[in-house]
This record gives C-alpha cells, structure tokens and sequence, in this order.
C-alpha cells in the first residue's frame, strides 16, 4: 500500500504541475493580448491626436453678394487632412459664430464652407496652408469677428479679427 500511495501523489504532483503551467501560459497570452490592445489603442488616439490645424488670418471678402468669410488655415500637424466633411468651422460675430459645414460646391448664401488647398491636388498635407471660404446666408455684420476650425479629432484653432 506505501507505493501505491506514493505513486499516486506523484501522479497528483506532476498533473498538478501540469495544469498549474497550463494555466500560468493562458494568463500570460491573455495578458499580451490585453497589452496589444491598450498600446494599438494608444497609438491610435496619439494619430488621430496629430491632426493639428491653426487659422493664420481670416476676413470679410465683399466681392459676392451677400459678402463672405475667408479663412487661412495651416495644418501644423505632422498627418495630412483629406476628410473635410469631418471639419467644423464657426464664423462670425464674436459670441454668435455660425456653424457651416462643408461643401465642395458651396455658393454664397448656402450658409456651407469651401476649402481649397494651396497646390489644389485635394490633399492638405502637413505644412500647407489652406483657403476656407464660408458663405452666410445674410451680410455679416459687426465690429469684431470670430472663426474657429475644429476637426473631429484633433486640435483646432480660433481667430479673432475685425470686419472691413
């Protein structure tokens, strides 16, 4: 009976070891798994992060009828922007900017925002500066004006400047 006995607990033993290193390999795979996730997750938000747009200067240009704003923008981030659909950009009196939204044929009045970038390839790439027109949809009136450009991750930028 004495080695039957021990022969069972080593049995028990080494299926006990078994298990336990099974297990210690499924924690340690889950754990990588669990670390790929949160560093994809954090590369992806540092990406989106990148996007970094700064309004240079901004007018009134009175040429259309009703007049309209014009925007200098120039992507400072290191990733170019193809998407303008995802920009916001607010124009108008101080405290009272209007929303538009984009529009690639947008016509005074539309109360929508063109973009055209500089080298016109439909890119704006890092370090180009872009022309924004947004077409109110009544003459802009007011002593100081107010634009600000905000893409839908990112860092935006607000101007100030005075009318004509």
């Amino acid at each position: 009976m004495g080695f039957s006995s021990t022969l069972s607990e080593v049995i028990i033993v080494i299926a006990s070891v078994v298990l336990a290193s099974g297990v210690s390999g499924y924690v340690v795979y889950t754990g990588s798994l669990l670390q790929s996730d949160i560093l994809q997750a954090v590369e992806t938000a540092r990406r989106e992060m990148s996007i970094q747009l700064e309004i240079v200067y901004a007018t009134i240009d009175s040429s259309t009828s009703p007049s309209h704003y014009v925007v200098y923008a120039k992507n400072i981030g290191p990733l170019s922007v193809t998407d303008y659909e995802h920009l916001d950009l607010y124009v108008g009196p101080y405290r009272e900017a209007e929303l538009y939204s984009y529009n690639a044929s947008a016509t005074p009045g539309s109360g929508e925002f063109t973009l055209e970038d500089v080298d016109g390839d439909g890119v704006w790439e890092s370090g180009e500066t872009a022309i924004l027109r947004a077409y109110p949809r009544e003459e802009p009136s007011g002593g100081i004006f107010e634009a600000r450009l905000e893409p839908f991750r990112g860092v935006g930028s607000t101007y100030l400047f005075s009318g004509p």
